[in-house]
């Protein structure tokens, strides 16, 4: 019995640790629309990778909204990102490009990285490795699954602070 319950203890740890979930090829994202996430918008900004991270999200506006991301370490900036969420058939999907501090970019011209809609409950929404979380009106977490070069992905969270003018 002892044994039962600690295995019951420790799988219910390792799923609340988990605030990603991955899109299975076969399901279908569910019904969404822009407004379901337009907490987003504004200007972020937290610490990750070692320095200074900054997003900035646009209003909704034309079923979709718009964010630029940047990365600055060591006094530079590391890298961008540039994209958007956008409603394509009655769902959500989370696209973004990457940009080197020189806005040389990381993926081919016609090339977007594209995160399908999973599931949105109560102030998540949960996209294909990516899930937005609203703490309270102040603050906000992405969690991204960051796949590595030896084929292997860690959880890492973006925690924001909204900055005020």
């Amino acid at each position: 019995m002892k044994i039962i319950l600690t295995l019951l203890i420790l799988f219910s740890i390792s799923l609340n640790a988990q605030n990603t979930l991955s899109f299975k090829k076969g399901n279908n994202s569910p019904k969404a629309s822009i407004s379901e996430i337009s907490w987003m918008e504004g200007h972020w900004k937290g610490e990750a990778f070692g320095g200074i991270i900054e997003e900035i999200w646009s209003p909704p506006l034309g079923g979709s909204m718009m964010f630029s991301f940047k990365l600055v370490s060591e006094g530079k900036v590391q890298f961008y990102e540039l994209g958007h969420i956008r409603e394509i058939e009655q769902t959500l999907v989370f696209e973004l490009k990457h940009f080197h501090g020189d806005l040389k970019g990381w993926e081919e011209k016609d090339e977007v990285q594209q995160f399908k809609l999973i599931r949105i409950a109560d102030n998540r929404l949960y996209f294909d490795s990516f899930t937005f979380e609203k703490v309270n009106s102040k603050e906000i977490n992405i969690y991204g699954l960051i796949h590595q070069d030896e084929g292997t992905a860690e959880e890492v969270i973006f925690n924001y602070k909204r900055v005020e003018f």
